[in-house]
């Protein structure tokens, strides 16, 4: 009979507060290191992504660019090649256009 009982551990209240009082603490340590860490993976992806769109942005104006200065013919040398009585800016609107 003594075999199917639950075994009984009599613990004193103040032991086992102090004890819940440790594993509170330890678990904040816990998630305040993971936070920490995952706060400088943020930042390391964050930084990564940045540079991968500066790039992108840096060669779409590096393309645009040279499609503007190709279609128009302009060199250092050289002025602009407009149509009579269109403004710079339209130029380059048609062109894109």
């Amino acid at each position: 009979m003594a075999e199917n009982k639950v075994p009984e551990i009599i613990v004193n209240a103040t032991d086992y507060q102090e004890i819940i009082k440790k594993l509170n603490l330890i678990d904040e340590k816990i998630e305040f290191t993971n936070s920490e860490m995952q706060q400088r993976v943020g930042k390391r992806l964050g930084r990564d992504i940045g540079i991968l769109y500066g790039i992108c942005i840096g060669l779409i104006l590096v393309v645009m660019y040279l499609l503007i200065v190709t279609t128009l013919g302009l060199t250092p040398a050289t002025t602009v090649q407009l149509q009579e009585g269109e403004s710079l800016l339209s130029a380059v609107i048609r062109i894109l256009l």
